[in-house]
């Protein structure tokens, strides 16, 4: 099998390549990893370049403009890179019979709906860069209802961390310059893991000996059980990393709740970013998967919990 990973150098890619390179069922697989200084996601003829040669039967697109502030400046690049790129890995893959699986984000909703939103709910970005990625999804969507071959999967998540710059690794890393944090305590969402993200996709997209399996194509929440705010996720985040035996100047006490509107940023955030994700617990229960961990049964805090403790252990707080 072939697989064309986009994105190898975000947090994400990584993910996705610590699981290709340790599964065994991956050993026959020519996986092919394409970051920045290899693929240009702006420029349409690197994309198609890429993607003519890898004749990949899994396509993973990891990879997306995510500068939220910046995208409000940098409308053309962003668009580009969040809509239009997709679209060119979208056809390629409806044209070759082949899988495609996609990242959106909470942020294609303005925060407005009271409880979690389900994948039905209507889109409606507040800022630039949400709208790119409603844009991405609406193009995949119209690729492939005009094809009779190939599948999708576009995956919304929320929260992003592991290997590289993130919120977790931000407030600890503050935790041991300053006594005292001031973190927004009123807008509310569920914090995923990237490995855990990379593995239920695979779960979604491959059987147990790592092949292509039939799924309905389409869009599927993908977070863990439960739900924070920025204020309880650093709470919690520091606590684990006291837990596990680190010096912070700042301890849970001292991380003081704002609201949103007391730390303005250029572009707007939802205020509710809680998403329900049973539309793939229940695809993942009737199909079967790569993995056979449950990875569902546990809430976002266990996984962020042992994200602190690896962090620990490796020196990197």
């Amino acid at each position: 099998m072939n697989i064309l990973v986009f994105g190898k150098d975000g947090q994400l890619g990584k993910a996705f390549k610590a699981l290709f390179e340790q599964l065994p069922v991956f050993e026959n697989a020519h996986v092919t990893y394409l970051g920045r200084a290899e693929c240009d996601l702006s420029k349409e003829a690197e994309v198609l370049a890429q993607l003519n040669a890898s004749k990949a039967d899994l396509i993973i697109n990891a990879s997306a403009y995510t500068a939220v502030d910046k995208a409000e400046t940098e409308i053309e690049l962003a668009y580009a890179v969040n809509a239009k790129a997709p679209e060119l890995m979208a056809r390629y893959a409806a044209e070759n019979d082949a899988t495609f699986l996609h990242y959106s984000t909470d942020y294609v909703f303005d925060g407005s709906k009271e409880g979690f939103y389900i994948e039905t709910d209507a889109c409606n970005p507040l800022g630039i860069y949400g709208k790119t990625k409603a844009a991405g999804e609406e193009a995949i969507e119209k690729v492939f209802a005009n094809s009779t071959q190939g599948q999708f999967a576009i995956f919304r998540t929320s929260w992003v961390y592991g290997d590289g710059g993130n919120f977790i690794r931000t407030i600890l890393r503050l935790a041991k310059d300053r006594e005292e944090l001031k973190v927004i305590d009123d807008q509310y969402g569920v914090p995923t893991s990237a490995q855990w993200l990379a593995q239920v996709s695979l779960d979604l997209a491959l059987d147990s000996q790592g092949k292509l399996k039939q799924f309905p194509s389409g869009i599927y929440h993908a977070v863990p059980v439960g739900e924070t705010t920025w204020h309880g996720l650093a709470f919690f985040a520091v606590q684990a990393a006291l837990n596990a035996g680190v010096e912070l100047k700042a301890k849970p006490d001292t991380i003081k709740p704002i609201l949103a509107v007391e730390y303005p940023l250029p572009a707007p955030r939802p205020m509710n970013s809680r998403m329900d994700s049973r539309k793939l617990q229940e695809q993942l229960a009737l199909s079967g998967g790569m993995s056979k961990s449950g990875l569902f049964q546990s809430s976002w805090n266990i996984y962020v919990q042992q994200y602190v403790q690896e962090l620990a252990k490796s020196g990197l707080i």
